[in-house]
């Protein structure tokens, strides 16, 4: 592997995925050269990326990507739209799928993806044009509806599906979710960017790296009140969170620097976000969808204490928070190694760290305390 080149411009994470090899599968009229290609190599440094240009014709495609599959030995592989509808079939592998294009025939058909079309990236063979036709749409309707075949339990573990919350173009969530239990909403279009990559799919990949290698971050538990703004918690009562409730959930802004606190954080540690149970009250039995879905997206009361939480944590923590948000009224019995909170549960089981006290009055106090301990 050639010497690491630094990139100032950019976050890299040279530790994560390091010496293992990650297959990219790219999108519809794309190719092995995309900008998302490059993003990949330049975030993780230390990993290899193998990118080839899919053929035009699906049962091609997926020969070709089988292949490889067998050659390559990826540690993961990742696809997107089109990509992300093979990317599913490649059995046996750690895999995200983000947008994936399930029905992509019915997708092409909508999206007039149909006649002449140009290669919106440079093709290694050169060429910069292909036809399609209704034999080539049904032939993506074909190899599509080999989806889910021969999955095991195994194999729905191994699989992650990314959905933009913004994308007009797919949306097979619920098809997705039907089969497997890691299905996550994101902040997002169907064309990844920057910021997507960033804070969506790094987090899965990170999540992934650490299962791999057997790595134990040490834990933190963050109240979820140390996360609002001071004067949303101050609440006289035995409840100290009055707000937000469902529909004010997005309209209560963050603490300063909380956001960048959280990103800082789960790049070291494992973080989860504690919240009260919800009221078993029988006015408060209305029921509301996790707003990211995917793994028990069972059903949470939407009204009474905390009914706005999370709400508010998909939209301003998003993906972090996907299986990492514990509800208790309890929180003095969570065995971890940090706690972080407003309010004082009295834990002996974790290093407690209150939040607004002298020592950390901000959270900009808290990324400087654990920048000190170095992940310790």
């Amino acid at each position: 592997m050639p010497p690491l080149m630094e990139n100032q411009y950019v976050k890299q994470f040279p530790e994560l995925m390091k010496g293992k090899t990650i297959m990219y599968v790219h999108g519809f009229g794309s190719s092995g050269q995309s900008g998302t290609v490059t993003r990949m190599r330049t975030v993780f440094p230390s990993a290899r990326v193998v990118a080839p240009d899919l053929p035009v014709h699906p049962a091609e495609a997926l020969s070709l990507l089988r292949q490889l599959c067998q050659d390559e030995q990826p540690d993961l592989i990742i696809g997107t739209s089109m990509g992300g509808m093979y990317t599913e079939q490649l059995r046996g592998f750690d895999r995200i799928c983000i947008n994936p294009a399930l029905q992509i025939a019915d997708t092409m058909q909508a999206h007039g993806m149909t006649g002449t079309q140009t290669f919106q990236n440079p093709r290694q063979d050169g060429v910069q044009t292909f036809y399609v036709d209704k034999a080539l749409v049904k032939e993506y309707r074909q190899v599509s509806e080999q989806r889910f075949e021969a999955l095991d339990d195994d194999d729905r573990h191994r699989v992650y599906g990314l959905f933009g919350d913004q994308d007009t173009t797919v949306d097979t969530f619920d098809l997705f979710h039907e089969h497997y239990p890691q299905a996550i909403r994101f902040h997002g279009e169907h064309r990844m960017d920057d910021h997507s990559f960033m804070h969506a799919v790094v987090p899965v990949i990170r999540w992934i790296d650490d299962r791999q290698e057997g790595r134990e971050r040490p834990i933190i538990y963050i109240g979820i009140e140390a996360g609002l703004p001071a004067q949303t918690t101050a609440h006289p009562t035995a409840h100290p969170l009055p707000l937000p409730k469902g529909g004010e959930s997005q309209s209560v802004l963050p603490a300063p620097s909380f956001q960048k606190a959280v990103r800082f954080l789960i790049e070291r540690y494992q973080v989860y976000f504690v919240c009260p149970a919800p009221s078993p009250h029988p006015t408060q039995s209305n029921q509301s969808p996790l707003p990211w879905g995917g793994e028990g997206g069972g059903f949470l009361p939407s009204g009474g204490e905390g009914g706005g939480l999370l709400p508010w944590l998909y939209e301003y923590v998003n993906v972090p928070a996907w299986g990492h948000t514990i509800f208790t009224n309890q929180r003095h019995l969570l065995y971890g190694d940090y706690l972080i909170e407003r309010q004082d549960s009295h834990s002996e089981l974790a290093t407690r760290l209150a939040f607004g006290s002298d020592q950390f009055k901000t959270w900009d106090d808290v990324i400087d305390y654990f920048a000190l301990l170095g992940g310790q």
